[in-house]
């Protein structure tokens, strides 16, 4: 009896070994498996976070120099003091949302920046032609935009700070000028993926008004001093001939029209006789006291015999401080294609 017992034992020891050894070199314990609290391997941090490279420090962009020229500038990634001395840019700062970075501001008129003019907390750094160097100095800022009209202050400027020059090119179009330029604020801030949103839905309206302007021609000019000068395709304004395609026949080509433009006589409108007629009131952009209203320059008698007067084509921009001042932002954009879409379409 004692030995059918051991037997009995040592058979169900063997029966036990050999299921162990079966979980061992078998099919692995799930259970066991998914309640491990082994960490799984993977390219993470020692504390496993995923790796983030580090930001660099500073960025190089390509801007213009003091001899409107294109040169590589280094300035600081992600700036958090900005100084601003450009409407344009200022544009775009403000559609990026990193608006509230900026310590100081020339002055403007233009409705959607007055908030940078009227919060005390940001210093007034002059106008847009004329800067108040020590005023720049002491907002200490990192980096400070400017446009056409201080390139002659653009070395003096360096001195405190990196200077960002940045202008709309008229070969290469407003639109693209736009796009090209909001790029390259956006990389100094690591936003560039945000730049398609904010150009959405200009290249399509673009297209519908160059649809309109298939065929007819013009004359683009600006009111001043009591006057009518005529612009060309290479400065102000251009917008209207190059990307709209208005045929601009105000102008000789080889004439430079891209500040002012170029004085012309009522004569000389009468004789071209354009089927539309731009006018831009620079008096009105710069708030001229005492300045006559384009629309009286204008309607005078020799004017009011031409094809455009007569067929109600005289567009006045209804949005001058934005053509003269601010070409080149998202906003400003915006608004000049909006006084071409609500007078020709």
């Amino acid at each position: 009896m004692k030995k059918l017992m051991s037997l009995l034992l040592a058979a169900v020891l063997v029966l036990g070994l050999a299921a162990c050894g079966g979980q061992a070199g078998g099919e692995p314990d799930t259970n066991q498996q998914e309640n491990s609290t082994t960490p799984v391997s993977d390219e993470s941090t020692p504390s496993g976070n995923p790796t983030t490279p580090a930001a660099p420090e500073t960025i190089t962009i390509t801007s213009l120099n003091g001899n409107r020229e294109p040169a590589e500038l280094e300035v600081p990634y992600d700036p958090q003091r900005i100084a601003i001395l450009d409407m344009a840019s200022l544009d775009i700062l403000d559609a990026l949302g990193v608006g509230d970075r900026v310590v100081g501001s020339a002055s403007t008129s233009l409705d959607y920046l007055q908030t940078y003019v009227t919060d005390e907390t940001i210093s007034n750094l002059g106008t847009i032609k004329e800067a108040d160097l020590e005023a720049v100095m002491a907002c200490e800022p990192d980096v400070i935009f400017i446009g056409g009209r201080l390139s002659k202050s653009y070395d003096a400027l360096s001195e405190i700070a990196p200077v960002v020059y940045l202008a709309t090119d008229s070969s290469l179009g407003v639109v693209e000028s736009v796009r090209k330029n909001a790029a390259t604020i956006a990389s100094i801030f690591g936003l560039e993926d945000q730049v398609d949103a904010l150009m959405g839905g200009f290249d399509s309206r673009v297209e519908t008004l160059k649809t309109f302007a298939e065929g007819k021609n013009a004359i683009v000019g600006l009111c001043t001093s009591g006057g009518f000068n005529v612009l060309g395709n290479d400065g102000r304004c251009s917008i209207i001939g190059v990307e709209i395609g208005f045929e601009n026949v105000g102008v000789d080509a080889n004439i430079n029209t891209s500040t002012h433009g170029n004085e012309a006589s009522f004569e000389f409108i009468v004789d071209k006789n354009p089927e539309y007629i731009f006018v831009m009131d620079r008096d009105a952009a710069i708030a001229t006291e005492g300045a006559q209203l384009a629309q009286e320059i204008m309607e005078n008698e020799l004017v009011m015999g031409t094809d455009a007067y007569q067929n109600g084509h005289i567009v006045y921009l209804a949005h001058p401080a934005v053509w003269y001042t601010a070409e080149g932002g998202i906003t400003a954009l915006d608004l000049m294609l909006s006084d071409l879409e609500s007078a020709l379409l």
